[in-house]
């Protein structure tokens, strides 16, 4: 019960809460701000792959299981951002002509909740090797378990900004984006029990896991949200904001 305790914590709280930051933060009217936000979180989800997720799977299991996972995770995202794609395309040619005077902004609005989806889908894959951590940890001793819960919860912050920013955008209301955001990290309850139950997981397994959600984040950050923020802003400020992503991320995951 205490391992479903820590990772509800790490998971549900710890990203819900970057998603009420981001409800906070957030002025609908103001493209700086959401560019701002979009550019901070590709920092932010590129700092966790390279200074996070990558070293520990690195250390796991070496380079082969970092390459699959990342190719894994790169078309897997390619792919349900081809379904989610083909289906708003089909709800745009239905809504075409009664919409036709808003068809700009229904486009935009459509293009940041594709992405607010699939950054929900891979901070929650991101989400099940942290959980399986919690577990193996508090399994073998419940202060670790503890420990691992804060630190993970910690980073998870700015995980739930990630995922709320864009659905914002997208025209979802802030109750519902805080929700989303709460439940994205429910996956990590998900990994906990696993990691209870089965503690000796292999390591190649979990190293896979952490790649796969890496390769999924990288195509996120490069192909959705650095077009998103180049188009609606200014490239040196979008550059500076992404780099103090990567800083603030770097910084908490390494706490």
């Amino acid at each position: 019960m205490q391992v479903i305790m820590f990772s509800a914590f790490a998971g549900i709280f710890g990203t819900g809460l970057g998603g009420v930051v981001s409800a906070v933060l957030f002025k609908r009217s103001s493209e700086n701000t959401i560019c701002g936000m979009l550019s901070f979180s590709a920092g932010v989800m590129t700092s966790i792959v390279c200074f996070g997720l990558v070293p520990e799977a690195f250390e796991l299991a070496g380079v082969l299981a970092i390459v699959l996972g990342l190719a894994l995770g790169i078309f897997v995202i390619m792919g349900l951002d081809q379904i989610v794609e083909n289906a708003s395309e089909t709800k745009g040619d239905k809504q075409k002509e009664q919409h036709d005077a808003g068809q700009v902004t229904s486009a935009y609005s459509n293009n940041m909740l594709r992405s607010g989806m699939l950054i929900l889908i891979a901070i929650g894959l991101h989400n099940i090797p942290e959980g399986i951590a919690i577990g193996a940890g508090g399994a073998f001793s419940p202060q670790l378990g503890a420990i691992l819960a804060l630190m993970i919860a910690l980073h998870n912050i700015p995980e739930g900004m990630a995922v709320a920013t864009p659905l914002i955008v997208g025209g979802i209301s802030k109750r519902k984006v805080i929700l989303l955001t709460a439940l994205t990290g429910s996956s990590t309850v998900i990994g906990g029990i696993i990691g209870m139950i089965i503690g000796g997981i292999s390591d190649f397994a979990i190293a896979l896991s952490l790649a796969v959600a890496g390769g999924a984040m990288l195509y996120i950050v490069f192909g959705e949200i650095i077009p998103q923020s180049v188009v609606m802003g200014n490239s040196r400020v979008i550059a500076a904001v992404t780099l103090f992503g990567i800083i603030i991320g770097f910084v908490v995951t390494c706490i």
